[in-house]
């Protein structure tokens, strides 16, 4: 059926029967095994019957078809349903794209569904298949496998933002400032503000984990490791957050300095050139009696007292730094 990544039985760590989803119910009635169905984008009549086989609690099934859900987790009975955000990062168009899988839980299933930009799970379930020793520990330790999945894709996601914030910093301090560096400091704000908001909640839902008698208590230990990478990855965002801001202010700054030194290099030159057009001015005004226009070395007098303030004046900004 479209929509069904996988859908197995497993017993004493060990795959045991791939399952239709109508026979579910007759799979559960053995104590001994507990099923794991990956659906990746189901349609609503598949979830449905998903629904029915486990019992699985409306508001849940509704949040898992909208796919528009924050990271969260809820408990419904005996079960739970656990919200995660995927990441994936788009190099060619320079972006991160974010999408959601949704858990249901419980005491001998887990149901993945996953939504828009997301890896497949297939290597997570190689992985445990590979450790029956863990996985017979059940739906809590497969839990455990894909969140510790989920929140690994950040790091390097996190470690290309880095990247890509090391290079803005070369561009303030060394290159040539350009309107392109603000926009691409937005706009790498922007990408934190998406991880920060989908990594921050794990936080809670992690020590919720930790906590829950729905997890058996060989398997509470696992959610741990998750926890600290989540840490991790929250302090890796704050600090580069603070980083951003503080690039975003020296790049402000700097160009403040560039146009400052622009308006005084201007100041100047206009002050230079106001010397002879106050002079023209002067000379410029048709009145009949005026001395010097009747005098012999008045022309060159005027022209040596113009170009003498403005050398005077050249020299001055000069020393100031000004030109």
């Amino acid at each position: 059926m479209s929509g069904i990544v996988n859908c197995a039985a497993y017993a004493g760590g060990r795959r045991v029967a791939d399952v239709r989803i109508e026979d579910i119910s007759e799979v559960l009635k053995q104590a001994d095994r507990f099923l794991w169905i990956g659906l990746h984008e189901p349609a609503e009549d598949l979830l449905r019957k998903v629904q029915q086989e486990f019992g699985l609690h409306d508001l849940a099934v509704e949040d898992a078809l909208r796919a528009h859900q924050r990271p969260k987790l809820e408990i419904y009975g005996d079960s739970l349903f656990i919200v995660l955000r995927t990441a994936q990062l788009n190099r060619e168009e320079r972006r991160i794209d974010f999408g959601e899988t949704h858990f249901f839980v419980g005491p001998r299933y887990i149901v993945s569904v996953r939504h828009g930009a997301s890896l497949s799970y297939v290597e997570v379930r190689a992985r445990c298949e590979a450790t029956p020793h863990l996985l017979e520990k059940g739906p809590g330790f497969v839990l455990h496998a894909l969140m510790d999945f989920i929140v690994d894709q950040y790091f390097p996601i996190v470690d290309a933002l880095e990247d890509e914030l090391q290079a803005l910093e070369k561009e303030i301090f060394v290159e040539a400032f350009s309107r392109e560096t603000t926009t691409r400091i937005y706009r790498l704000q922007r990408d934190l503000v998406g991880v920060k908001r989908a990594v921050s909640p794990l936080v809670d839902i992690c020590n919720r984990l930790m906590r829950f008698d729905l997890i058996p208590e060989d398997t509470q230990p696992y959610f741990r490791d998750v926890y600290d990478h989540v840490i991790r990855i929250n302090e890796m965002v704050d600090t580069l957050r603070e980083l951003l801001t503080t690039a975003l202010e020296a790049n402000l700054s700097l160009v403040a300095v560039a146009q400052n030194e622009v308006m005084k290099k201007l100041t100047g030159w206009a002050a230079i050139i106001a010397v002879p057009t106050m002079v023209a001015g002067i000379y410029g005004m048709n009145f009949k009696f005026m001395p010097e226009l009747d005098w012999r070395f008045g022309y060159p007098l005027v022209m040596a007292v113009t170009f003498g303030i403005c050398g005077v004046l050249y020299a001055r900004f000069k020393r100031a730094g000004w030109l």
